[in-house]
């Protein structure tokens, strides 16, 4: 059973930043890819950004410059590292995985940013 276990959220002030991790086990496969979505109260969930198992990435125009995610394949993990926050990246953060065709979700990491 693949278990995501997500780290790293809280509270920052605007232009801050933050450090997000999600570490994989549990899969007898190997990752495709890893990602990271966001969900604000009232709106959907989207796409923040992701990396495949070959290292192409993938940004949001709305974090584009501003967030890096990169990943650790020896220890199954991904990270996010957010920088200059701002009050509209507030959301619930969720790493998801793609293995062979399945995706898997964590718990999710609240992330707010206070102006």
């Amino acid at each position: 059973q693949v278990q995501l276990v997500e780290s790293g959220g809280g509270v920052v002030q605007d232009g801050g930043s933050l450090r997000l991790s999600c570490a994989a086990s549990g899969s007898r496969f190997s990752i495709n890819r890893m990602g990271w979505y966001r969900q604000a109260p009232g709106k959907q969930r989207e796409l923040v950004a992701s990396i495949t198992k070959n290292g192409a990435v993938d940004y949001a125009d709305s974090v584009k410059g501003r967030f890096t995610i990169s990943k650790d394949n020896a220890k199954n993990t991904v990270y996010l590292q957010m920088n200059s926050l701002k009050p509209e990246d507030t959301a619930v953060y969720y790493c998801s995985v793609t293995i062979t065709l399945s995706n898997y979700w964590g718990q999710g990491t609240q992330v707010t940013v206070s102006s």
